[in-house]
């Protein structure tokens, strides 16, 4: 297996304060990948500098074999599908559901004058499908209930056919209902072999899909822990990671933590 994503010592300063201190992790074709920490622990940070929408301040980031600072970011956005709550708030409320996807195969939002070809057509429904939101084609995305939209952004992140997904914090705001629906729609795009390298970022250890495979632990910007997640996702490690001592369950493929005592 080759890295997908692979970066050494990246530390990003903004000012006096330091958001990433020297982290380096890498992720290899075929690993679905958590990213787990607590509020400001860099997470969404981490996922800019992945995504291309950030240059380290120091230390290098490899994304898709190209360097950041040697490459054109505008020809490797594509090749890296990014859904986040900053996206959304960029996404017309007045844009039917349909265009919100179909839009990504040309890397805007807000459908104007492009031309789709009916393969895009085809892909963009295909991907409402696959996310039980088809029935929304011709609704307009302001509409939506919070995980209706999450479904759309994830379907969006994907028009593309990335190499990469990217997904911040998907469930935020969901309900249990919600939440599981989410879950369940990204073990099954974990399990397909045809899916890009995933990386997820959430705060809960309950947010975690069956089929994901390895986990990232931040804390205040630094690398707690890293590697196979049933390796790392014990009970020192989280509590270590959350400051928090904390009790780890596993029932099947899900896991649940709590605060021991």
């Amino acid at each position: 297996m080759t890295d997908v994503l692979d970066l050494d010592a990246v530390t990003i300063r903004r000012g006096t304060t330091t958001i990433l201190d020297q982290v380096t992790w890498s992720v290899r074709e075929g690993e679905r990948w958590v990213v787990l920490g607590r509020n400001g622990a860099g997470k969404t940070t981490l996922l800019q500098v992945a995504s291309g929408r950030m240059h380290p301040t120091s230390g290098t980031a490899d994304l898709l074999g190209s360097r950041l600072g040697r490459v054109d970011v505008f020809e490797l956005r594509p090749r890296i599908g990014l859904s986040s709550t900053a996206l959304t708030e960029r996404i017309p409320a007045s844009e039917a559901v349909r265009d919100v996807v179909l839009t990504a195969a040309y890397g805007v939002t807000g459908r104007w004058r492009e031309a789709y070809e009916e393969s895009d057509e085809s892909r963009a429904a295909d991907l409402l499908a696959a996310f039980g939101v088809s029935h929304l084609a011709e609704r307009t995305f302001g509409t939506l209930s919070e995980g209706e939209r999450k479904r759309v952004q994830i379907a969006r992140a994907l028009m593309s056919d990335p190499e990469l997904l990217l997904l911040d914090e998907p469930a935020a705001g969901l309900d249990l209902g919600g939440r599981e629906e989410l879950v369940a729609a990204l073990a099954e795009l974990a399990a397909d072999r045809r899916s890009p390298v995933l990386v997820l970022v959430t705060h809960h250890v309950e947010e975690i899909p069956p089929g994901f495979t390895h986990l990232l632990l931040l804390r205040d910007g630094q690398v707690h822990a890293a590697g196979p997640l049933e390796e790392v996702l014990t009970p020192e490690n989280l509590s270590g990671a959350f400051g928090l001592d904390l009790v780890v369950d596993r029932a099947g493929s899900r896991w649940t933590a709590r605060a021991a005592g």
